[in-house]
């Protein structure tokens, strides 16, 4: 039975650092525990070696290029778990809607509000829009009346983002919350 090759270029990862036999540029700047010194490649990897770590390429773009003495292994686990907790600490923009008709009552409005600053005071935005349905798009009037009275009871805990704006059969505004 004979075996098929995949054609095209085959992938592989690439190294982000050069380790030990890798690094070819002679002399280094070997840093570490004490002071950064240069010293020929051969020495730093007979260094290295004595210590069972690894010579790793720091800065390769350096002049000369820098070196560091390491466990590889450690050292990648490391950088992930930086890059791991900085995404954990990025904060994501969750936007909450709150709906509208253009005869809202004033209680409804009420109690939408209390949501509204809810959702405020845990960091969210809000989306506030009136629906307007068949002949109720008549009163664009009322709709943005009811928007800005909204906005205008919330501008304690927020900030107006965005004014009153038609989208197809919505009337929309953008609220953020205050730092």
């Amino acid at each position: 039975m004979k075996r098929v090759r995949a054609k095209g270029p085959r992938k592989r990862k690439e190294a982000l650092h050069r380790i030990n036999k890798f690094i070819h540029a002679d002399p280094i700047r070997l840093v570490g525990d004490g002071e950064p010194q240069i010293v020929s490649l051969s020495q730093a990897r007979r260094m290295a070696e004595d210590q069972g770590l690894d010579l790793v390429e720091i800065s390769p773009k350096a002049q000369p290029p820098v070196c560091k003495i390491l466990d590889y292994n450690k050292f990648l686990y490391e950088q992930k778990k930086k890059q791991k907790e900085l995404k954990s600490k990025q904060q994501k923009t969750v936007v909450k809607e709150i709906r509208f008709g253009p005869n809202t009552d004033d209680h409804d409005v009420e109690f939408k509000r209390k949501h509204a600053e809810k959702f405020l005071l845990e960091g969210n935005k809000v989306r506030a829009y009136v629906f307007f349905r068949g002949r109720t798009i008549v009163h664009k009037e009322r709709g943005e009346l009811l928007l800005l009275q909204f906005a205008e009871k919330l501008q304690e805990v927020a900030k107006l983002e965005q004014m009153p704006k038609m989208e197809g059969k919505k009337m929309i505004i953008m609220l953020a919350p205050k730092k």
